[in-house]
């Protein structure tokens, strides 16, 4: 018997089970030293606020027991007095401008090739107007032959009639046979029918030929032409915008964007929007006209339209921003967010007091609310004509004696 060496396969088994737990101990020592630095971190954190708090007990002591001392070291800051303002929020979403009256010109037909065009790019145009037009010589041969067959159904009809008047007539006088009544009866009926269904015929083949006709289906501005003499013209190329005419009625524009999804409860049909086109120079107050019912799988959001007034300068696919009005407070106080400080305790700023004829720093616990173009709702904390440290508020203290310099 052979014997068998185990002893690479022992080898290998212990080289992985060193490895994984060599992998294993790497991670747990490297959660380990971030919970050390996350404690450390805290620590000094604490220590920091400590010092801090001693520091500014120092000055205080010192500006007591030394006034001169606290004279010479007054900061200097700048201030402003608040006033009551209106506060207003929006959600700021880019989109584009497009047309509600907006179509792309094609043949009712089965299409054709293109005979003439009657209109050119940039040109205005009325509903029903006529386009362009398409062969149809094959179409006006038909119904050529159409009326042809018409007109030969005609007189095989009126004779027929006059052979059946003739046979009645003798009959009535007790000539002939009723056979020959009937049998002329049934041949008027049946030419009656045959013309009946040949002027159908004509009906159609005139409604084919008149299909070389493409019109206007809305009035507005030819705003492109892609399509030569030559070409083969259908409904599904006249779809395309490489090879169609489009039309634009510029009295009926919008503006569309894309809302993200989080903004559901916020944005609803009738809120005041302004519509900015920076390429245009221009600004429009509108409402929201139109919120999409459905979110879209992939971007995660739903459209929204606003409806613009007719202006020239106004082009579909203009890149142009909406602005949603979605928070608004009348008679409040607004900050420079910057000002807004946070410790322990929560939001605070600086204010300014006169305190027996010295300016002094002072620490305002306040409320906030929402915050736009660098400003921060204050709801409770401060009022109308509070004075509030706009520049050095990185370095004062309460309690510090300041210099101010007014904004």
């Amino acid at each position: 018997m052979k014997k068998l060496n185990l002893l690479p396969g022992i080898v290998l088994v212990s080289i992985l089970t060193l490895s994984a737990a060599s992998c294993g101990s790497g991670a747990k020592e490297k959660k380990s030293e971030v919970t050390e630095m996350k404690v450390k971190l805290e620590k000094l954190k604490k220590e920091k606020s400590s010092i801090d708090a001693e520091i500014r007990q120092l000055e205080a002591d010192i500006a007591k027991a030394d006034p001169n001392s606290a004279q010479t070291a007054r900061k200097l800051v700048a201030f402003d007095t608040l006033r009551v303002a209106d506060f207003q929020h929006y959600i700021e979403l880019q989109g584009k401008i497009d047309a509600e009256g907006m179509a792309y010109v094609a043949p009712k037909g089965m299409g054709g090739v293109v005979k003439a065009v009657y209109v050119k790019a940039g040109q205005r145009v009325g509903k029903g107007q006529l386009i362009l037009k398409l062969d149809d010589a094959v179409a006006r041969q038909q119904v050529v032959m159409a009326q042809q067959s018409v007109s030969q159904l005609r007189t095989r009809l009126a004779q027929a009639q006059t052979v059946y008047e003739r046979y009645k007539g003798l009959w009535e006088q007790n000539i002939g046979a009723e056979i020959q009544v009937i049998n002329a009866k049934a041949d008027v009926d049946a030419l009656q029918s045959q013309l009946n269904a040949a002027n159908a015929q004509v009906r159609l083949a005139q409604e084919t030929a008149n299909m070389s006709n493409v019109y206007a289906e809305m009035g507005g501005v030819i705003d492109m032409v892609n399509i030569k003499v030559g070409e083969f013209f259908s409904p599904q190329s006249a779809a395309n915008p490489a090879s169609g005419i489009r039309i634009v009625n510029n009295t009926q524009m919008k503006m569309v964007t894309e809302v993200p999804e989080n903004y559901i409860t916020r944005v609803k049909k009738g809120d005041k929007v302004e519509v900015v086109i920076p390429e245009a120079g221009k600004t429009y107050s509108s409402v929201i006209s139109s919120v999409g019912a459905s979110i879209d799988m992939t971007k995660r959001s739903f459209l929204a339209e606003a409806k613009l007034p007719s202006d020239n300068v106004i082009k579909p696919n203009l890149t142009a921003t909406m602005k949603i009005l979605d928070y608004e407070v009348k008679g409040t106080i607004a900050v420079p967010v910057n000002v807004v400080q946070s410790d322990e305790k929560g939001k605070y700023v600086y204010v300014v007091e006169n305190t027996g004829g010295k300016l002094v720093a002072r620490k305002r616990v306040v409320d906030v609310g929402e915050t736009y173009n660098g400003l921060m709702e204050i709801k409770n904390g401060l009022k109308g004509g509070d004075v509030i440290i706009r520049e050095g508020y990185q370095t004062v203290y309460e309690g510090q004696l300041v210099t101010a310099e007014i904004l």
